[in-house]
């Protein structure tokens, strides 16, 4: 009896693990490939989704994300920017703000800006930018991030039944190989955790 109940456990939790990693390659390779995709093209808006802030400035990563967004704003690509993102820390502003005041020191029409200071995840940039858009008439989108975000942002702006594509930004440039792969993985089980209706 003891023997086959340690039997279907060890199949149970064999089962479990190879679910796992069968769910992990899935992922790691979807997230991958569609890393390489760029569907840039004329649309209404541009989203920038938000990242970390050094005090009123964008950090690096985030710089060159509202950087992309701003060529496609002047060379007409799209007619709007959005910007999204809350307060990380209480000494800084919110990276909706960062973003909003950065792009027009890049010489972006305060006018063609719309942006907000709430969200916390992927999730509530693009929620919060649909409804942004929707007061304002805007109706296609294209998704501005990092390469490897691009899946996952992609997926949750499907479920909102939004029209966008992806417009990833390739200045991004890594401090080293280690912070790269930990952004990789990163996405990876975010995106898992995603799939899986967890997050």
């Amino acid at each position: 009896m003891l023997q086959t109940a340690v039997r279907l456990l060890a199949r149970l939790v064999t089962g479990v693990i190879a679910l796992v990693i069968l769910l992990g390659w899935y992922t790691a390779t979807t997230v991958f490939l569609f890393s390489l995709r760029d569907e840039t093209r004329p649309a209404d808006a541009a989203i920038v989704l938000g990242a970390a802030v050094w005090g009123e400035r964008p950090s690096p990563v985030f710089r060159e994300r509202i950087n992309h967004a701003v060529q496609l704003y002047h060379t007409g690509v799209v007619e709007k920017l959005i910007f999204t993102g809350g307060v990380g820390n209480r000494d800084e502003l919110a990276e909706g703000e960062v973003g909003r005041n950065y792009a027009i020191s890049q010489g972006v029409n305060p006018a063609d800006i719309l942006f907000e200071a709430t969200s916390t995840s992927t999730y509530e940039n693009l929620r919060n930018a649909q409804l942004l858009a929707q007061q304002n008439g805007l109706e296609t989108f294209l998704i501005v991030s990092t390469p490897n975000h691009m899946r996952r942002a992609l997926a949750v702006a499907d479920d909102l039944h939004m029209e966008a594509y992806s417009s990833p930004t390739r200045t991004i440039r890594w401090i080293n190989g280690v912070t790269r792969t930990f952004s990789f993985v990163r996405e990876v089980v975010a995106f898992s955790v995603y799939l899986l209706n967890l997050g």
